[in-house]
């Protein structure tokens, strides 16, 4: 008997969302205290972007296949996705405080960067992935907005310092690709990929 839910090896509120608007039933498969998930996502000197956030949701898959197995969880799907914002080729992850996140906002300001989220998903030892490439172009946001927004605390924990879904919305004057993906889960390439992985909802 085929499995009606899948797990999501993620914390994104989003990418839960998102599920939920696929009509996918998931279940959270998290990283335990001790788990340092944090330095999977350690950026190698002359990496690109692609290969980063590929490379990063590999690890992150790796660790959570390695989480079920340890648990003695019922077989299901694994979902993990990562997002990462790069401008060129510098890639801006989650800042470290308001000052980084002023930094990177003032960095956006005025240009075209690119959204890359990668997706991973491993049924039994199948394991199919996938890359999702958006690009957005920020008006010039002046400082004063820039502060605003730093100070209403949503670009923490966001790659880029920003959320496309949020006030940030008002600095983005252009933007192609996958809305979904920008969010941190590409709908078309996910549904495509549980389907390869052999889930239907």
């Amino acid at each position: 008997m085929k499995p009606s839910f899948i797990y999501l090896a993620s914390q994104s509120p989003r990418r839960a969302q998102l599920l939920g608007q696929l009509g996918v039933r998931h279940e959270l498969l998290l990283a335990a205290p001790d788990e340092d998930a944090e330095a999977l996502e350690a950026v190698r000197g002359g990496e690109s972007p692609s290969a980063y956030v590929q490379r990063v949701t590999g690890l992150k898959l790796d660790a959570a296949v390695a989480r079920h197995a340890r648990l003695g969880l019922p077989p299901a799907p694994i979902l993990c996705a990562d997002t990462t914002v790069a401008l060129g080729r510098v890639i801006l992850g989650k800042p470290e405080d308001a000052s980084d996140a002023h930094r990177m906002l003032g960095m956006l300001s005025g240009h075209t960067h690119r959204v890359l989220t990668a997706v991973a998903v491993q049924n039994g030892r199948r394991r199919v992935a996938a890359l999702s490439v958006s690009r957005v172009t920020f008006g010039k946001v002046s400082r004063k907005d820039i502060a605003d927004y730093v100070a209403s605390g949503e670009p923490l924990g966001k790659a880029g310092a920003y959320a496309v879904q949020g006030r940030a919305a008002a600095f983005i004057e252009h933007m192609t690709g996958s809305y979904s993906g920008i969010m941190g889960l590409p709908m078309y390439e996910t549904n495509a990929l549980l389907q390869q992985a052999g889930f239907k909802a």
